[in-house]
């Protein structure tokens, strides 16, 4: 199905963000190609005023390097994050550039920066990351099977596609982690060793939106996937394993 693409001008793109551990954001697009079905930032529909459904639309701020060129020279130097409501590297990034060109005002005024993102078009900007004194690049993977993939995250790259991005940079010496969250039906033990010599750290939650996807899972038998003990149970095996790798495991429920 399109997506209805729209440039705007914006009079901020740096915002305080509301994770606990994350000073900054930097959203360059408002909606997101890769229509995760339980995403939780279909919130911003409250103040965007689209009726399009989440994930058939994006918004394209196209000034918005020039304006956080201004906002850096007033902010306290601190870690910004790419992105936390969108993908920094959805396809439309293809065209635009529009993180790429915020990373390099981000590395003109010394900021660290954190990128999580499902794409492996981040690769592109490899040369520009290794730049950073202080760079983390993280891939949300919340699944090791693509069928599950193809269902609640349509438009998103393959696993094996951010898998092998996240080799290449750690590979390159850059911080990698990853974001397993929400956890979807899988295979743990699979996941955990494809993680294993590829990640620094691993972060993992469990679905909170499950009303948005509940039907879903009903629709396909994966009823027992939603349930606290099959999290719990994921999170375990995934966490024997990482751990004995020698790779730090946060839990975040």
């Amino acid at each position: 199905m399109a997506v209805k693409v729209r440039e705007i001008i914006v009079k901020s793109v740096l915002t305080k963000s509301r994770i606990p551990t994350v000073p900054y954001a930097v959203n360059p697009y408002t909606g997101c190609e890769h229509d995760c079905l339980y995403c939780y930032a279909t919130f911003m529909k409250r103040f965007t005023g689209h009726s399009e459904q989440w994930g058939r639309f994006v918004d394209v701020k196209i000034n918005a390097p020039e304006i956080l060129d201004g906002q850096l020279q007033r902010a306290k130097k601190d870690t910004i994050m790419f992105s936390s409501v969108c993908d920094p590297y959805q396809p439309l990034e293809k065209k635009y550039m529009l993180t790429r060109k915020c990373l390099e005002v981000a590395l003109k005024h010394g900021f660290p920066v954190d990128i999580l993102t499902k794409s492996d078009l981040v690769l592109r900007d490899l040369d520009l990351l290794k730049k950073f004194k202080e760079v983390s690049v993280g891939w949300s993977i919340t699944t090791d099977n693509e069928k599950i993939k193809a269902i609640f995250e349509p438009g998103s790259p393959s696993i094996e596609a951010r898998i092998n991005a996240a080799k290449a940079f750690h590979d390159a010496g850059i911080e990698t982690y990853a974001f397993i969250g929400p956890i979807l039906p899988m295979a743990p033990v699979k996941l955990a060793n494809e993680l294993v010599g590829n990640v620094d750290h691993v972060l993992i939650d469990k679905m909170n939106y499950s009303y948005k996807v509940s039907a879903l899972y009903k629709k396909h038998g994966l009823e027992a996937c939603l349930q606290d003990e099959y999290f719990e149970m994921v999170r375990d095996k995934i966490k024997s394993i990482l751990v004995k790798a020698g790779i730090g495991v946060n839990e975040i429920f």
